[in-house]
């Protein structure tokens, strides 16, 4: 995306109530640089609350553009710094533990005493060595290090992993290196690898974790990080955050359209078929729900989730599979005389059809009808 589309999707975030933003690689080049800075002129002068951080190499090269950031704009930024602590990634590259450390400590040191707050990121979390994770997550936290992120990078655990992971994260890191749990923010960064990223942000949530990631519509590498937006939605439904998300549809349409991913129809919430019915006896009764003027009834008569709660709402299709109140509703919702002929004639066309009529083709048979 563009800057100003970016800043566009940043108003979003900041009216939905999310917490914190990743900005982007300054590491990467100039590009990325130019790109983060101008986000981060966007926070400052229109003073959000949503705090700013950026991924970085475990490096005192990548960290370096984050201190003069902090500088220009005088706001801190969060530098993510993320380090491959798996056995296959240790094996891959030739990387002994003491080289790990060894690495952390230098840019850990470096980040600390620039005044850039530092979350330690273990890539692979669910995959490495727990040991290996205890002594570099302690070495991390005695150099001043007071954010942990664990991760699932290749979207490998499964939700009873994640609540163990981070019962052992709790109490075997944190309070084994002497540290109170509510000294030390841990994060949860999930993937999609096995479609479970937003189970594994619902089971991170109840473990404990205090920040949990996400990206809109689940964008990211492979099968992608897990869905900021699905997440956003369980969270609110399950009461664990009262954020106002009505605009989060129209986030998630804006990202959709300036990150060009595709939105399926069949999208949990957000795709177009999310609230449509079109089977007659499901339909019938949303009908009925919404004509005693009854919008929360008719939200929840045939829907788990709520479409007001998120900008949406329910709405009525004519298919092959529809009933006579199907036609009779849409007629009326679209300005049209539901006579007992034109019922029966659509009704009649209706269920020729393989799917659901959009709303135009309706619209054609009803003026071929009328026209005759």
């Amino acid at each position: 995306p563009t800057i100003a589309e970016k800043t566009e999707l940043l108003s979003y975030m900041e009216r939905l109530g999310i917490q914190k933003v990743d900005l982007g690689l300054p590491g990467a080049g100039p590009f990325h640089r130019e790109h983060i800075n101008a986000m981060l002129s966007h926070i400052v002068d229109n003073e959000y609350e949503i705090r700013p951080g950026a991924a970085v190499r475990t490096l005192m090269q990548d960290i370096e553009p984050l201190v003069e950031m902090q500088e220009n704009h005088g706001i801190q930024i969060q530098a993510s710094a993320f380090l491959g602590t798996s056995p296959i990634r240790q094996y891959t590259e030739g990387w002994t533990m003491e080289k790990l450390i060894s690495t952390m400590e230098k840019a850990v040191s470096y980040a600390v005493e620039n005044d850039v707050p530092v979350m330690f990121v273990t890539e692979d979390t669910t995959r490495s060595n727990p040991e290996d994770v205890k002594v570099i997550y302690q070495r991390a936290m005695e150099l001043g290090v007071r954010r942990l992120c664990v991760c699932d990078t290749c979207g490998h655990v499964t939700p009873n992993g994640v609540k163990k992971l981070l019962h052992y994260i709790d109490e075997e890191v944190i309070k084994d290196g002497g540290y109170h749990r509510s000294e030390i923010e841990v994060n949860w960064h999930g993937h999609q690898d096995r479609g479970l990223g937003v189970a594994n942000n619902i089971a991170a949530v109840e473990a404990g974790a205090d920040v949990i990631h996400g990206t809109a519509l689940g964008v990211g590498e492979r099968a992608g990080n897990a869905p900021l937006d699905q997440t956003l939605v369980n969270l609110k439904l399950m009461g664990v955050i009262d954020n106002d998300l009505t605009l989060l549809d129209e986030y998630t349409r804006t990202a959709n359209k300036y990150i060009e991913v595709p939105l399926p129809r069949n999208y949990p919430v957000f795709g177009e078929d999310a609230f449509e019915t079109g089977t007659g006896v499901h339909a019938s009764a949303v009908i009925k729900a919404m004509r005693k003027g009854d919008d929360w009834l008719a939200d929840r008569v045939y829907s788990g989730v709520p479409a007001g709660d998120f900008g949406l709402k329910q709405v009525i299709r004519i298919g092959h599979m529809a009933g006579r109140s199907n036609i009779i509703w849409w007629l009326e919702q679209n300005g049209y005389d539901a006579t007992e002929d034109l019922v029966s004639h659509l009704f009649d066309v209706a269920k020729s059809q393989r799917r659901n009529m959009l709303d135009s083709e309706v619209e054609t048979a009803v003026h071929q009808y009328l026209s005759q």
